[in-house]
């Protein structure tokens, strides 16, 4: 009876503390977590609602990417179409040097008038001088030639007097390639004349094909080279100049008019122009003291052959 009434006799402060413990304890109230919607709008409302498909998503697209990564095709050399412009002109019998002082030289003072222009380099080779004038990116095809154009003809007043023809210009790319070759052999024909058949017929069926853009020949032209005889020519007091002028003046192709009648009008067709060599040799090109005529080939060698004996195919 004493220890039990010890045991109840506790002190008042640990009844006390004990008493607060468990008041606490059963008045805390308990947080329960809760889940809120996500609504999105938009485009990204979709991907926002459905996670596990917009998981699966860029999954399927990461590992696509890798599949076709080394399927991709890279150019070290891209098509960028330059405008880029090829100017040539020819000068039988100069050499390159007179070719670069008097052709290419003052073509090239007024290129670098045009603007826009980029890169212009020249090659003068013998009777032939060769121009590429490369454009910015930014400045047309079409106002390049015209500018080139222009510049052409404001040169013409400084190329000499006896230019068979004016400079030419065509637009040229350096990356383009010919995606077809064809070779023509014969046993019975010259140079010259498969480069004629290649030119008149193979070239033209070739050039009218759809997608075909250019047609390029390569080969030697036909022609009929005379060699003058010096010692003959001083022999008869005449000169290079006076053989040139008698060739000339003996293969002109004009018009020669016509004959008017009172019912009936003729039309003059003068057999001028000559295409062989034959022709060339029975060539009246001066006459002696005795009104006798020097044919042409008494002063040298005529003989059909090509336009450049320096050109050799295989």
């Amino acid at each position: 009876m004493e220890r039990s009434d010890q045991h109840d006799g506790a002190p008042d402060g640990e009844n006390e503390s004990q008493d607060r413990h468990d008041v606490r304890s059963t008045s805390t109230p308990s947080k329960e977590a809760k889940l809120i919607p996500v609504k999105g709008t938009g485009l990204s409302g979709p991907f926002i609602r459905r996670p596990v498909m917009t998981v699966l998503l860029t999954l399927s697209v990461i590992v696509a990417g890798i599949v076709t990564y080394n399927k991709l095709a890279v150019n070290d050399l891209p098509a960028v179409d330059y405008p880029i412009i090829q100017v040539t002109c020819a000068y039988p019998g100069a050499d390159p040097v007179t070719m670069a002082n008097n052709i290419a030289t003052p073509l090239e003072k007024q290129f670098l008038q045009i603007p826009g222009l980029d890169i212009i380099t020249s090659s003068s080779t013998q009777s032939n001088t060769q121009l590429t004038l490369q454009f910015v990116l930014s400045k047309s095809i079409t106002d390049a030639a015209t500018d080139v154009q222009a510049a052409i003809q404001r040169a013409t007043g400084k190329l000499p007097i006896d230019l068979p023809s004016p400079p030419t210009f065509s637009k040229t790319n350096p990356n383009d390639q010919a995606v077809y070759l064809v070779g023509f052999m014969s046993d019975t024909l010259t140079d010259g004349d498969l480069y004629k058949y290649a030119s008149t017929v193979v070239a033209q069926r070739m050039a009218i094909l759809p997608g075909v853009s250019q047609v390029n020949i390569y080969g030697v032209q036909g022609a009929i080279r005379i060699k003058a005889d010096p010692a003959a020519l001083a022999s008869r007091g005449l000169t290079m100049d006076d053989l040139a002028n008698a060739i000339k003046a003996g293969t002109v192709y004009s018009g020669a008019g016509q004959f008017d009648g009172p019912h009936r009008t003729f039309v003059l067709q003068p057999n001028g122009q000559i295409d062989q060599a034959e022709g060339y040799r029975n060539l009246i090109v001066a006459r002696n003291k005795d009104r006798s005529p020097v044919y042409l080939r008494a002063i040298g060698e005529v003989k059909q052959s090509v336009y450049d004996e320096r050109t050799l195919r295989f």
